[in-house]
């Protein structure tokens, strides 16, 4: 993919680079399990993107392929007419089969609450059993429901039952593959990385409308069950190409493989084991897990109660919950069923259409995510979706209520969806699965990102299942419900989203630990101190130096920190929530 000039920021022979409000961490003392001295060290090009980087992201990313495909099959299936007979109630006075709202919001939400659920579950065996195993273990668990939903000829409630079996194991993949991503990336990447999840569920769709549309025709079991056969394939690459993948790098050193980690990292990078990135994040690991172990055994309630973390829990809470209230999910479940109501011929194409920009503009996304930041790309969506909802809804309930033939009114429906649609795909649709995998420490991320994960699947869930009763009272105008969360969202990462492009998970935790202000985090420096040259000693010194370090520990508060042109500034202090003192070492000289 080409060699960027990403080392630059992390030399420390300019001063301009290292203070860089995108600058990578600064060589430290802590570096030295590499290195004897600075000199020892690889400075060359990092490349922007290797080959294994790119398998890892491309094979662990079908389990949102799997997520988008199981969110999609559903609402073409409620349109079909062997669907409609076996698992629908027949309605005498118009003699034909139709779902009623309790029965259709079930086999629709049902995958729900499984998601739900298996969100929070995924946490302790994640932890247990390990990134990589744990997500072979719920793909697996995905094919069992499957396998429930495929067997039943007239049961609605036995398909209701396979889509909450199998949303156990979405629910759970939802949770453990974006951290799996988040804690193997390499930084320049990560956020692509991560958000090549949603990019993966928007192609899951895409693939579901169109196996729908290609057997909607079809007059038997085969309609619904060559979808349904269909989704085998994708659990099964994910369980058995993931066991080819190494273990996250992190997970691996705090459980005492240390070198295992080391060379997941340099493969990962494509750089050789003395390369400073690598000698800087092995670093940031070991101090994170010093310090933790310095504190001893945490009671579970530290979750909550931990430096920063019942916000940082709050805010992943919240924003899973605002991706769904955007009313994505809205048009996904119900798109065919909107577009068939308001006279279209083929709502089946319609829909294709709208997975097709939805999957288009994702990849773009990915871009995004690494070049504008995480911040004003999702104030800039929330607000673009802010505005195409009131349009929908405003057309919707004024004109097609009246004349629901009306072609110009329908092809404004269809237009500001797709619009809604760029903007969802671009934004919040990939960026908060990659800030939910950034901003908790390792100690506490796979619970935290099982809660957060669960928020997104709950209201999911609230959101496909009562959407018949909703729509059926306020019509049209249930899209100024949506549009309301999208103002609502722009006001929540305003106040309380930290920008987090360009920076070390272990950056991430310190940046939400020391209260940074999250309109001024894009210009943050961490509290690092410049290192000596051999050039600055007087006559006669060593001409070896060992930096002084400052421990970015998550149990401090930094009191103060300037800069003044581009050196550190005198004083730097900070206190110890466990410890006393200052975690100060003295400059040595031999």
């Amino acid at each position: 993919m080409g060699v960027s000039t990403f080392m630059d920021k992390i030399k420390p022979g300019k001063a301009e680079s290292q203070f860089s409000s995108q600058a990578a961490t600064p060589a430290r003392a802590d570096s030295t399990t590499v290195e004897k001295d600075n000199l020892t060290l690889d400075d060359s090009p990092v490349k922007y993107l290797t080959w294994r980087s790119f398998i890892l992201g491309l094979c662990v990313s079908m389990g949102g392929f799997i997520f988008g495909y199981s969110t999609g099959q559903i609402a073409g299936f409620t349109t079909m007419i062997d669907f409609k007979q076996r698992f629908a109630e027949y309605n005498a006075a118009t003699g034909e089969y139709a779902f009623s709202n309790v029965r259709n919001g079930l086999i629709v939400g049902l995958l729900s609450i499984g998601t739900m659920i298996g969100a929070l579950v995924a946490a302790p065996i994640a932890d247990r059993i390990g990134r990589k195993y744990s997500i072979s273990f719920w793909a697996l668990l995905h094919i069992v429901g499957i396998i429930v939903q495929i067997a039943t000829t007239d049961k609605w409630y036995q398909i209701a039952l396979g889509r909450w079996v199998a949303g156990l194991g979405v629910g759970a993949l939802s949770s453990v593959v974006p951290m799996y991503q988040s804690e193997s990336a390499p930084r320049q990447v990560r956020g692509a990385m991560v958000s090549a999840f949603q990019l993966f569920v928007a192609f899951g769709i895409f693939i579901s409308y169109i196996v729908n549309f290609g057997t909607e025709t079809l007059e038997n079991a085969a309609s619904w069950r060559i979808t349904m056969g269909i989704g085998f394939a994708w659990p099964l690459i994910l369980g058995i190409g993931t066991l080819f993948l190494p273990e996250s790098p992190r997970f691996a050193y705090r459980h005492g493989r240390t070198e295992e980690a080391h060379d997941v990292m340099c493969k990962l990078y494509g750089v050789p084991r003395n390369h400073r990135v690598v000698a800087q994040e092995m670093a940031d690991m070991k101090q994170k897990l010093e310090e933790e172990l310095a504190h001893g055994n945490a009671p579970w309630q530290e979750v909550f109660t931990g430096p920063r973390m019942m916000h940082r829990i709050l805010l992943g809470i919240a924003l899973q919950s605002l991706q769904q209230l955007t009313g994505a999910n809205f048009i996904f479940y119900y798109g065919t069923s909107i577009f068939q109501g308001i006279g279209l011929s083929n709502s089946y194409v319609t829909s294709i259409i709208l997975g097709a920009v939805n999957f288009g503009m994702t990849l773009p996304g990915l871009y995004i995510v690494e070049h504008y930041g995480r911040r004003k790309c999702l104030m800039y969506g929330a607000a673009w979706m802010f505005v195409c909802f009131m349009i929908w809804a405003s057309v919707g309930h004024e004109i097609l209520n009246n004349n629901p033939s009306s072609h110009p009114a329908g092809v404004a429906m269809i237009v500001f969806t797709c619009f809604f649609i760029v903007g969802f795909a671009t934004t919040w649709g990939p960026i908060v699965w990659a800030i939910c995998g950034e901003m908790y420490p390792f100690k506490y991320r796979a619970v935290c990102m099982g809660v957060a994960t669960a928020a997104n699947w709950t209201w999911n869930f609230l959101i496909s299942f009562f959407t018949p009763f909703i729509s059926n009272t306020i019509d049209f105008r249930y899209g100024y419900v949506f549009a309301a969360c999208c103002f609502l969202a722009i006001l929540v990462v305003f106040f309380f989203v930290n920008e987090t492009q360009g920076r070390t998970l272990e950056e991430v935790d310190t940046m939400y630990v020391l209260h940074v202000k999250p309109w001024k985090s894009a210009g943050w420096v961490p509290p690092r101190v410049s290192l000596p040259t051999c050039t600055d000693l007087p006559p006669g010194a060593a001409r070896r130096v060992r930096p002084a370090l400052v421990s970015t520990s998550t149990t401090m508060t930094l009191r103060k920190f300037a800069r003044s042109n581009v050196m550190m500034a005198e004083r730097i202090s900070h206190i110890a929530r466990r410890s006393r003192g200052c975690f100060f070492k003295k400059i040595l000289c031999s």
